[in-house]
């Protein structure tokens, strides 16, 4: 299984990115992707329309993750063990959600999502 960051999920609707090619080959192999709802906030953010969220939505066999108390707890860890930076509380989420899931996080935005690798996270 494999947690999707938002520009996965953006860019899954841009024919050509490598994001969407990254996806294309997944799911081929059988590979269950699936989004934290706090990336899933993120992307209903848009603009996005109600196909694309549809097609989306369509793409992750894994559903959407919701938000729960183990992975508040997980996030506020990484958050206060990286510096407490206010840029990354969403950040943490998200890697907190693919930590706590067992999985692989999916991201192109590596820069803010390394400093969480040493407590854990695994960057696909």
């Amino acid at each position: 299984m494999i947690c999707l960051d938002t520009n996965y999920l953006v860019c899954s609707l841009v024919p050509g990115t490598h994001e969407a090619a990254a996806m294309a080959r997944w799911l081929q192999r059988g590979e269950n992707l699936f989004a934290p709802s706090v990336a899933w906030y993120e992307f209903l953010c848009g603009p996005v329309t109600p196909d694309e969220i549809r097609l989306v939505r369509s793409l992750l066999k894994g559903g959407l993750i919701p938000f729960e108390d183990a992975h508040a707890a997980a996030a506020a860890k990484l958050f206060n063990a990286t510096g407490r930076i206010r840029r990354l509380r969403l950040d943490a989420m998200i890697a907190a959600s693919a930590m706590v899931a067992g999985c692989r996080l999916a991201t192109s935005n590596i820069a803010d999502f390394k400093v969480f690798v040493p407590f854990g996270l695994t960057l696909v």
